[in-house]
């Protein structure tokens, strides 16, 4: 057997049968120390100290360090608020590395961490009962994190990365007929948050959207409405925080049905004998769906009333995000433009559009078939 030359590391078998491999590599300090790696077999162990050979090639820092999962992560969500993502997403990765990450990798130091760990994890993760897309979800926000830390040469590698994610399929949305629609509008005539739930149907405003909607957005003689703000609660300690739309293209302006001009101005006028009756108490006059002290309703809240007009009403259970659905089906039900309702949602692109209402659009697609019969007919 040949003997190998300075620097390209040893290989030998221990007496318990496994193979090890020696390599002297960079650290992140630009000096050099040994490092250790381990097989089943001699190519086992031989490919490994390929790999840390090719890294002191490129001069890339291979030695091992302390930091574990948990150590890296702690600072690494830290550092996002100030990388110009939104709060809420922010917040939402913490929630996903506390929860589901951390209690099974936390402890393992960042430069041992294997596509079989990712795999163990995500196992775990769905034995837990939850959905395809939360696990879907928890490889992605730490795929997002060894990203990073690649990125910053604590690792060679994202091992998540080479890791598939299970595969979410998307659930046919049945949104409210325009029957249920109506009779659920129709049983909240006499209720002070009516207009919240006609505009939530009527334009397909988010929950969110709908929360932080002000006056200043709402130009009734010129029957328009711009969106500008979300409303979210975030984690422990931060509570409901008003900030800007899920994206660019949710930044918009809506013309108003004449419906709903006459609707809002009805909510205006309740609202102004709400705020006269609170007095001071009243915090914040330019909300448009507020409590009846003038404070942003909770979020929560709004999805108990939600349920109890539904049962109310005695309408099919949906949720409060399928209102837009709703919208949504009963504009292209109607031979309404995919591309207007696009716009009128915010979404980003047209597939989304037609991806998720396909099914709806039986009538426009019977319209092409007629055009084309017009055309090849006698």
């Amino acid at each position: 057997m040949s003997r190998r030359a300075n620097g390209e590391g040893s290989i030998y078998q221990r007496q318990d049968g496994r193979w090890t491999g020696a390599v002297y590599v960079y650290n992140r300090d630009g000096g050099r120390q040994r490092r250790q790696v381990y097989g089943k077999t001699r190519a086992e162990a031989s490919a490994k100290v390929t790999e840390l050979l090719g890294l002191n090639q490129k001069h890339i820092p291979a030695a091992p360090i302390a930091v574990t999962v948990q150590d890296f992560g702690t600072g690494w969500v830290s550092r996002l608020g100030t990388s110009g993502l939104k709060p809420a997403t922010v917040s939402n990765y913490a929630w996903v590395l506390n929860r589901y990450v951390y209690p099974r990798l936390g402890r393992v130091r960042l430069v041992t961490l294997s596509p079989q760990h990712v795999r163990d994890l995500l196992t775990s993760v769905a034995d837990m009962g939850v959905s395809a897309r939360t696990v879907q979800l928890t490889r992605a926000v730490l795929r997002s994190m060894l990203a990073d830390a690649e990125r910053d040469q604590l690792v060679h590698r994202n091992v998540a990365a080479l890791v598939k994610g299970p595969r979410v399929e998307r659930q046919e949305v049945v949104p409210w007929t325009p029957e249920e629609a109506h009779r659920f509008l129709a049983s909240l005539e006499d209720h002070r948050l009516h207009a919240l739930f006609a505009v939530g149907v009527a334009l397909g405003l988010r929950k969110g959207e709908l929360l932080a909607l002000r006056w200043e957005d709402v130009d009734l003689d010129a029957r328009a409405l711009r969106v500008r703000g979300t409303v979210q609660r975030l984690g422990k300690g931060i509570g409901l925080v008003t900030g800007s739309p899920k994206t660019g293209r949710s930044r918009r302006t809506l013309p108003l049905p004449r419906v709903l001009v006459a609707t809002l101005k009805a909510h205006r006028a309740a609202q102004a004998a709400e705020r006269e009756e609170a007095g001071s108490r009243w915090q914040d006059p330019g909300i448009v769906f507020a409590t009846r002290r003038g404070t942003v309703i909770e979020p929560r809240n709004l999805n108990r009333l939600l349920d109890q007009s539904i049962e109310r009403a005695g309408v099919r259970r949906i949720r409060f995000h399928d209102l837009r659905h709703t919208c949504a089906s009963l504009l292209l039900a109607q031979g309404v433009s995919p591309r207007v309702v696009m716009e009128l949602l915010g979404h980003t692109q047209l597939s989304m559009t037609t991806d998720l209402y396909g099914h709806v659009m039986p009538s426009s697609l019977r319209s092409a078939a007629d055009a084309l019969d017009g055309v090849f007919g006698p």
